[in-house]
């Protein structure tokens, strides 16, 4: 699939940065995420990279006719309406497999959000797994990795730099994007 997938993004005219990535399990920080368009890019991406990507999503996509192929391209439903110890499901399945990239739009939504879940940074530091921050750039039309971050345990400094990092790259929304400053 990954050659299909890096073949149909050429054809709308996107780049992948052809650098592969350095570890074989991690969580994923993706951004800029302000279009649904994000998840088909981010999937082919991933499909050329060749690596296993999993992500949390809300239930409601896994209803007929389309739960089977939610959870064929990696999805874990979540109840979002309920508390779920969602960072013990994650740290099982890290310890599941040796090859893990568990994928995070850690906005939370399309729209503007200053205010980040932290969740995928928790996980992180209770699986023992480093985070990847990945771009989309609508701008440049590319993607791919920017940068492997070693959380610190100071989740307030460690996501002010890792918006930092996400900053300079532009969504489909650029006025939904992600500011440096928050």
């Amino acid at each position: 699939m990954g050659k299909i997938g890096l073949f149909i993004l050429s054809l709308f005219g996107w780049k992948i940065d052809k650098t592969p990535p350095t570890v074989s399990k991690c969580v994923v920080c993706m951004g800029p995420h302000t279009s649904n368009w994000d998840f088909v890019i981010g999937r082919l991406t991933f499909s050329y990279y060749g690596v296993n990507t999993k992500f949390l999503i809300k239930k409601e996509l896994f209803r007929p006719p389309f739960g089977g192929l939610m959870r064929k391209m990696g999805g874990i439903p979540v109840d979002r309406k309920h508390k779920n110890n969602m960072t013990k499901v994650a740290v099982e399945e890290f310890k599941k497999t040796d090859n893990l990239f568990l994928v995070f739009t850690p906005e939370g939504t399309r729209k503007y959000n200053s205010h980040w879940k932290k969740g995928f940074y928790h996980i992180a530091l209770e699986a023992k797994v480093p985070i990847y921050v990945a771009y989309i750039d609508y701008k440049n039309k590319t993607g791919g990795w920017d940068s492997l971050f070693e959380p610190t345990g100071d989740v307030d400094a460690d996501i002010k730099e890792i918006k930092k990092r996400l900053s300079k790259y532009t969504g489909k929304v650029p006025e939904n994007g992600i500011r440096a400053e928050d």
